[in-house]
């Protein structure tokens, strides 16, 4: 069994023009919304093997304080460039090429690549918008990621700061 959780990035900041896209931060209800949101995640009793994030500033800024409130050491987030500009049929290569030595996996990334994502694993139930700190839990009844797909994707849950505030 393999347990995938999408998260989109937390609420950025458009604050500061001369930053690139990349380097854009988290503004007051990102750093507020990430840490809800992993609250909540701990609630459930999620507990994670690893975490790879976008290089994006706003996408790790929302790792670390995810694995803050799962008591996930965050120096053992992984991060990869490729995440930040990443088309859906590239993430799910991507997917089915985690190492399989880890059944519990996050994945901090973006949109709109995460909503078709979701959209494409559960097309049961499609959302218009992941939004920003928003999860996509997902189970895959398999025992290596090169098998996940649409085809054996259940979902587990959908969750959002905003069913919080």
């Amino acid at each position: 069994m393999k347990t995938l959780y999408l998260v989109r990035h937390a609420k950025s900041s458009w604050e500061f023009e001369d930053l690139s896209d990349h380097d854009r931060p988290l503004n007051k209800r990102g750093r507020s919304d990430a840490p809800l949101i992993g609250q909540e995640l701990a609630d459930r009793k999620v507990e994670l093997d690893l975490i790879i994030s976008s290089s994006a500033v706003r996408a790790l800024s929302t790792a670390t304080l995810l694995a803050k409130e799962l008591e996930f050491e965050p120096e053992k987030i992984g991060v990869q460039e490729e995440l930040y500009r990443i088309d859906a049929e590239s993430l799910l290569l991507f997917i089915q090429s985690l190492p399989d030595e880890y059944n519990r996996v996050m994945l901090v990334g973006h949109n709109p690549t995460f909503t078709e994502i979701t959209n494409q694993l559960s097309p049961e139930k499609t959302i218009a918008n992941l939004p920003t700190a928003g999860v996509a839990a997902f189970s895959f009844d398999v025992n290596y990621w090169g098998q996940a797909g649409p085809d054996n994707a259940k979902l587990l849950f959908l969750d959002f700061p905003k069913n919080y505030r």
